[in-house]
């Protein structure tokens, strides 16, 4: 780190409250807990649904990836909305949208409710995933934001695999997803109803932390930013934080605004809004959430069991975790932009491996598809060893970089369009997916991934630069 450069924005080590820091944060990672909770609550329930309202395959279709409607649109307003009304306000509307859909949903009597509660809960997920890392960001310090900020994707991990357990013992308790359960009420009910315990947590601890200083110096609540900095970083530090947060900010203080986002002398979109977009468009380029949203689908269609296929995206999830808890120690360390290009190419040679040993396989008299049992053994590796690749680099990375690569002036307009890209792209390959696997196949499919893959390594490589060790007011854009 480059002390002189610094020395005007860098606190004291010895004043700085880590303690509060590390807590605070943590608190804003229940965000990313839900966001993967409520994207993995769905699995348990088809049953429930098809039984509760009748609906047909289509029916069905919708009601799961209804959700999804409402993400793009949430982490859109949630970057305007935190500009205009605070990260923490925001993040206390998306706990309270969290707990309304977690209730909706599980009372729901007609699919036409339970597509609004998902949808509320959509606007949840897409808040809480572009506005918790951008908490995170703003009120770490730099020689260890990354490490803060890479455990929101161990919460998002986390949050689904507490889903898929809860939903098992509810089911187990219940004799089946339909069974009925406390109160008189079937299982995929409460499986909904449990999301309302770590959303209500959420809420209150949101509560108990302060608003980012870096808001507040933007709404000029110059009392209150200085008490926050004070607790954060010592009364000695917070003056000369304060003053270097000042200054980043646009010579006129207006408020910020998406028109922002556009150079004025250029009359374009600033080149580091476009490297945004393109870090949140390639991590769902590369095909990641095939793997958890339709893993079982997957393996069952190479000539897995449902068993075999349900214990593989177990081993997936236990693998993201771990990948994740080796980022945190490594992200401060080595870097953001060498994890990007090394996950690059992991994944892509991982996912070539996969459609080499797609290609190679055959349909029984059934029409099913069927891998030779060497195929099949790599086929598995394969797709762990890049679920691993994944979780060490693009999965975690990608949200540390967005919640700290815009400049203050920009960071909420940033993270609307770029978290909004991020889940548009995220809809685009899941409804595709099915598309792709009936007209060219898992190893067509698995190819357009691996391309994907490719080209990110020279993104990357091109357009990404270095935010390790840097404090937020030196970010260009």
């Amino acid at each position: 780190m480059n002390s002189i450069a610094l020395e005007n924005t860098e606190p004291s080590h010895e004043e700085e409250n880590t303690g509060l820091i590390i807590l605070i944060s943590c608190v804003a990672t229940i965000g990313g807990f839900l966001f993967g909770f409520d994207s993995g609550v769905i699995n348990g329930t088809v049953d429930g649904l098809k039984q509760a309202f009748h609906s047909t395959s289509a029916g069905i279709g919708f009601e799961v990836a209804s959700m999804l409607l409402g993400c793009a649109i949430g982490a859109f307003f949630a970057g305007r909305l935190g500009d205009r009304w605070g990260r923490r306000a925001v993040l206390i509307i998306s706990s309270v949208m969290f707990l309304l859909s977690a209730l909706g949903a599980g009372c729901a009597t007609t699919s036409a409710v339970f597509i609004a509660a998902r949808v509320l809960g959509g606007f949840a997920v897409g808040a809480a995933s572009v506005m918790s890392p951008a908490y995170i960001a703003e009120v770490a310090s730099a020689r260890y934001r990354g490490r803060l900020a890479t455990v929101q994707q161990i919460a998002i991990i986390s949050g689904l695999f507490c889903a898929f357990l809860s939903n098992y013992m509810l089911a187990k308790a219940a004799g089946g997803s339909t069974g009925v359960l406390w109160l008189g009420q079937e299982a995929w009910r409460w499986m909904f109803w449990m999301m309302a315990i770590p959303s209500a947590l959420f809420l209150l601890l949101l509560l108990a932390i302060p608003e980012s200083p870096r808001f507040l110096v933007v709404k000029k609540r110059t009392s209150e930013a200085m008490a926050v900095l004070e607790r954060l970083y010592g009364a000695s530090a917070a003056k000369e934080k304060f003053a270097a947060i000042d200054v980043s900010l646009s010579e006129d203080h207006h408020r910020p605004r998406l028109s922002d986002l556009i150079n004025k002398a250029t009359g374009k979109l600033r080149p580091i809004v476009w490297v945004g977009i393109g870090l949140a468009t390639f991590q769902q380029l590369v095909g990641i959430n095939v793997v958890f949203y339709y893993g079982a689908v997957l393996w069952q269609a190479v000539g897995f069991s449902e068993s075999d296929a349900l214990l593989i995206n177990v081993l997936s999830g236990a693998l993201s975790i771990g990948a994740c808890i080796v980022t945190v120690f490594l992200i401060d360390l080595i870097g953001r932009k060498p994890l990007l290009w090394i996950g690059s190419i992991g994944m892509a040679v991982t996912l070539g491996l996969v459609t080499l040993a797609f290609a190679s396989a055959s349909l029984d008299a059934s029409g099913k598809l069927t891998l030779s049992g060497s195929m099949g053994v790599l086929a598995l590796i394969a797709a762990n060893v890049y679920v691993i690749f994944f979780n060490l680099s693009w999965g975690p990375v990608m949200w540390v970089m967005l919640g700290e690569m815009f400049p203050n002036q920009i960071r909420g307009s940033g993270l609307a369009v770029a978290g909004a890209a991020q889940w548009t792209s995220n809809f685009i390959i899941t409804v595709t997916f099915p598309i792709l696997l009936g007209g060219i196949g898992l190893a067509g499919a698995y190819g357009i991934y691996t391309v994907a893959a490719v080209i990110s390594l020279f993104f990357v490589l091109r357009y990404v630069h270095e935010t390790r060790g840097k404090e937020l007011e030196q970010m260009e854009g």
